[in-house]
């Protein structure tokens, strides 16, 4: 009894909330019949009743019917949030591209600014996937922070900003490891000084330091080998890294220090000065 009645008010709330709104879902009625209001309500509900898709094509029917309207800006933002939450990110992205082109000074610019990375962002997976996503994703966050400082997204595009940033140097480790296992030293260590040189601030750095002391004393070039186990010792000295590094160094009888002019003693000497990381 008790399920039953429980359906039952499910059912009448449904019903109202169809009345309520305007619309039915009879084919037969066009939307011309219907208000902006009605229109762009009807689309709320359909998201509160988890239909995203279909809660899109009544936020674009808006402009359609109302275009330059105040309820057709409002509806075109809502569109794009409303592709994103079906995991469209093609329209998505269309329709926040949109809405800042015709409103970039508009007070919601800043959140389809956001929505429009975001459409980029929430296809970045797996570590070995393409990462032109990545990039994409990092030029657009990019956009949010330096356009809008001031806005509540500038923060949460940062932060995404970061792991994306970190999502691109686990790239380069993977190949970089990938190339080591099988003995290609030379190649192993172009993808590990790109993710020292140019991803320093990412969490990738320590291993990628170590993983250059392996290469270098795969190929017996001692002094790099040193200098990548100076670079350890001074900025990550508590990591597992540079233990490893330590003890990889002194069972050959050397230490880590910065000797000679290559790549990494000269950013040892750079650092020391304080003019790196």
């Amino acid at each position: 009894m008790l399920r039953f009645c429980a359906k039952l008010v499910f059912a009448l709330v449904l019903i109202l909330g169809l009345v309520g709104c305007g619309i039915n879902d009879d084919p037969t009625v066009p939307l011309e019949n219907f208000t902006a209001k009605e229109i762009y309500d009807r689309g709320e509900f359909e998201l509160e009743r988890r239909r995203p898709a279909k809660a899109a094509f009544y936020f674009g029917e808006i402009e359609r019917l109302y275009p330059y309207s105040e309820w057709a800006k409002r509806g075109l933002i809502m569109q794009a949030f409303a592709y994103h939450k079906a995991r469209d990110y093609e329209n998505s992205r269309s329709s926040a591209q949109r809405y800042l082109d015709f409103y970039p000074a508009d007070e919601d610019a800043a959140y389809a600014a956001y929505l429009l990375a975001l459409s980029y962002y929430d296809q970045i997976d797996e570590v070995g996937r393409d990462q032109g996503l990545t990039f994409q994703a990092l030029q657009a966050l990019r956009v949010v922070i330096e356009r809008y400082p001031d806005s509540v997204y500038a923060k949460e595009a940062a932060a995404k900003f970061d792991l994306a940033f970190d999502h691109l140097a686990a790239k380069e480790m993977e190949i970089g490891r990938y190339y080591l296992r099988r003995g290609h030293f030379a190649a192993s260590i172009k993808r590990f000084r790109v993710v020292v040189e140019d991803f320093q601030t990412t969490s990738h750095t320590a291993e990628a330091l170590y993983r250059l002391v392996e290469a270098y004393m795969s190929l017996g070039l001692i002094e790099e080998a040193q200098a990548a186990g100076a670079i350890l010792g001074f900025n990550y000295q508590d990591t597992v890294w540079y233990e490893d590094a330590f003890g990889l160094l002194t069972k050959e009888g050397y230490e880590p220090q910065a000797n000679g002019n290559n790549w990494l003693a000269q950013i040892y000497r750079q650092m020391v000065k304080g003019e790196w990381l």
